[in-house]
């Protein structure tokens, strides 16, 4: 879980550094996705591409704050068996995700390239997930037949 933590944290510096790059747009969208770049859309709205940009920003940063406060529950107070750091560890990105997500199908933002490292990042933490599962249940089992 901790691991996957980490690794939201890199996506949003990933989301982040492409916002001050020619690339402007998010990893994996290109002009499939959207047929303006940064150039034509500053062109066409300077406020517009502000605003796009502060968004870029602003998400990155949540991005970035899911990532911490996983990897920090996990690491400090899942290891621990803490069973509110292990929920509230599971909460947190289940509910970024669950908001974040939907939007990228319908209008076809859904690429390998754009959703793939957040899918890996996925498949790491229910990895883990499964594991500090397991852990905390047969540290709970010890605790009742030993105690």
């Amino acid at each position: 879980m901790t691991l996957a933590g980490l690794a939201f944290v890199g996506y949003a510096v990933i989301f982040l550094v492409l916002n001050f790059t020619d690339a402007f747009l998010e990893l994996g969208i290109g002009p499939d996705q959207v047929d303006k770049g940064k150039a034509e859309i500053e062109a066409f709205s300077p406020q517009l591409y502000h605003y796009i940009s502060h968004l870029h920003i602003a998400v990155s940063g949540f991005i970035a704050a899911t990532g911490l406060a996983v990897a920090g529950l996990s690491w400090y107070g899942v290891r621990r068996g803490e069973r509110w750091a292990f929920a509230t560890a599971v909460i947190v990105p289940v509910v970024g995700l669950a908001v974040a997500l939907p939007a990228h199908y319908p209008w076809g933002l859904a690429t390998l390239g754009h959703l793939g490292l957040i899918y890996l990042a996925v498949l790491v933490f229910l990895v883990g997930v499964v594991a500090a599962y397991s852990g905390m249940r047969s540290t709970t089992s010890t605790h009742r037949t030993t105690g």
